[in-house]
């Protein structure tokens, strides 16, 4: 139980990265679709807006974003990342914060014991083998990008080689910027949370659990 906590723990984190991602490019679809006029003195032009149009001309929002020529709305591409950060962290921190806590309660300190032993055993290469996947992914589309082979589908974008290096390092940016990263919280996490409720843990059948579970030494 205690080995599937961190896959557990990765899946959910990069399920909420791809939500997060959904909401953000239906946000900025939105924002280049957008048909709204946009006038000179809407305070929306950029430097570049301001310099091509004159007092009283307008222009669609979504082509000016495109063009140059309009701000977009930051703000709400912000809270959309904002918002999604804290609300798709507390399933995974639940996670984490109860596996423990329902062990010790019901099973007893030896459970408690199995469950960060796995967690901590494979937690640690699955967060070594994210880290250097996702890091091989990104790497591939920046070494295709950088034109650095000889082979001419390796020379920069358009090709279908590059296609998939993109599609690659979609699936690896999370895995070496946040399930990778996360698993030392997880460990951590389980290990102090544990070591706070020890107390609580053996008070309950000298640490058998509510089940009393017989412990042979």
């Amino acid at each position: 139980l205690g080995a599937m906590l961190p896959y557990w723990f990765s899946a959910m984190t990069m399920k909420s990265v791809g939500e997060a991602a959904g909401a953000m490019v239906e946000e900025v679809r939105g924002q280049v679709k957008d048909t709204t006029l946009v006038s000179y003195e809407s305070g929306r032009l950029t430097g570049l807006g301001k310099e091509k149009m004159k007092p009283g001309q307008t222009v669609e929002a979504g082509k000016g974003i495109l063009e140059g020529l309009v701000k977009p709305d930051y703000k709400q591409c912000i809270d959309i990342s904002t918002k999604a950060s804290l609300k798709e962290m507390v399933p995974p921190s639940a996670l984490v914060i109860i596996a423990p806590l329902l062990a010790g309660t019901f099973f007893g300190v030896y459970a408690v014991f199995g469950i960060l032993t796995g967690g901590l055993v494979s937690g640690v290469q699955l967060a070594i083998s994210m880290s250097n996947t996702g890091g091989a992914w990104d790497n591939a589309k920046k070494f295709i990008e950088g034109k650095h082979s000889d082979d001419p589908d390796l020379q920069g974008k358009g090709t279908e080689i590059h296609k998939a290096a993109v599609v690659g390092d979609t699936v690896g940016d999370p895995l070496k910027d946040t399930s990778g990263p996360a698993l030392n919280i997880l460990m951590k996490l389980m290990a102090i949370l544990s070591l706070v409720f020890a107390e609580y843990f053996k008070a309950i059948n000298e640490g058998r659990g509510l089940l009393n579970i017989p412990v042979n030494v």
